[in-house]
């Protein structure tokens, strides 16, 4: 039988979005693996992680309630990209920093820098496009306005290194005394210490939080190109200057189209009289409703190149595109009915170019009785 998630999370079934999130905060500094060794711990976290994607997204949330099942696997697809391992800290490295208290040794302020891959297809990259991320980052703390103060609260010197951020120790060695410098243990390097911090984040001004933004990708951007959105990444400490989200834009191949840098290439087919005698033909292009129309030039050969100015990829911050390049292909009839073989071969006799006959007996007694 499947679990409830709001069960897993703690809430009633008519819970806010708030109350979802505290929940949620509490029942992981509980149950992470690095600070919850028991078994079972890890697989009720991996089930936590499960139910908040569902229950903080109101259109999965919607589903669940009306379905009771669970809409799809993980916040990532909504997101367009693909999956966490295009997060360059992950929710397991966030609760790693929550936990660890930010650094191993000195601690810094200012939140990092985060990045996230964005999955977009070519006529999307032609037209510009709005995409919603998920992600996982350190938000500023709801419950003290991520100053880390809890109730008469107040940040005050180290006594331990007096507000240097480091302290000194003597070891005695047979070469003598030798003098050391490391940073404080007990305000992580910061000089600071909070004296009766908030109860939601330990004194740090920020939890780990599911963080929604929309991105405006301009037309014309490239494979590879990242966007930068400044303050979407990591908040730093203790209200300290966030870091900022680094979306690279990941381009998916097309069906239709290749692209070569501003330009695109197209194949397409034509018949063997059009070939011929040239036509004027017409083709889908990459934008929206967007027909390009050509010339197939007198006596087109296999493979030729008929170039459409104006009518590939937009440039990137621009009103100008790029060129088409139509590959053409020729179809030959598989088949010919006698009217169209004897004009063939009268053609053919006009050229002066030998032809043998390859049909089978049975098809040439056919023609004699007709």
């Amino acid at each position: 039988m499947a679990k409830d998630l709001y069960e897993i999370l703690g809430v009633n079934r008519d819970a806010s979005e708030s109350e979802i999130k505290k929940a949620f905060r509490s029942k992981a500094r509980k149950l992470h693996p690095d600070v919850n060794s028991s078994e079972g711990a890890e697989e009720q976290f991996k089930e936590l992680n499960e139910a908040y994607d569902v229950l903080s997204d109101s259109s999965k949330r919607q589903a669940y309630d009306r379905f009771g099942t669970i809409p799809g696997s993980a916040a990532s697809e909504s997101a367009g990209f693909s999956g966490f391992d295009d997060i360059f800290g992950g929710m397991g490295d966030i609760f790693s920093t929550f936990f660890n208290g930010g650094m191993n040794a000195q601690q810094r302020r200012e939140g990092r820098d985060m990045g996230v891959g964005l999955r977009l297809t070519l006529k999307e990259v032609a037209c510009g496009v709005k995409k919603e991320i998920v992600y996982d980052r350190l938000s500023p703390c709801p419950e003290c306005h991520a100053s880390g103060l809890g109730e008469n609260g107040k940040e005050v010197t180290c006594p331990h290194c007096n507000g240097s951020g480091r302290v000194v120790s003597v070891q005695r060695t047979f070469l003598g005394d030798m003098q050391t410098t490391s940073p404080c243990k007990e305000c992580r390097g910061c000089g600071r210490i909070i004296d009766k911090p908030c109860s939601e984040c330990d004194g740090q001004g920020r939890v780990p939080d599911r963080q929604k933004v929309t991105v405006e990708i301009p037309a014309g951007i490239r494979d590879s190109q990242q966007l930068r959105l400044s303050g979407f990444g990591e908040a730093g400490l203790r209200g300290a200057h966030s870091g900022d989200l680094i979306v690279t834009c990941r381009i998916e191949d097309d069906t239709l189209f290749e692209r070569d840098g501003d330009n695109l290439h197209v194949k397409t087919n034509v018949s063997m009289v059009q070939a011929s005698l040239g036509s004027k033909m017409t083709i889908e292009g990459i934008m929206p409703d967007e027909i390009v129309s050509f010339n197939v030039p007198e006596g087109c050969q296999y493979g030729q190149v008929v170039r459409a100015k104006g009518h590939g990829m937009p440039r990137f911050r621009s009103e100008a595109r790029g060129d088409l390049f139509i590959h053409i292909g020729i179809v030959i009839p598989k088949k010919l009915d006698k009217k169209q073989r004897e004009l063939l071969e009268q053609f053919a006799a006009l050229r002066k170019e030998t032809i043998s006959d390859c049909r089978s007996p049975l098809e040439k007694l056919r023609d004699v009785f007709n």
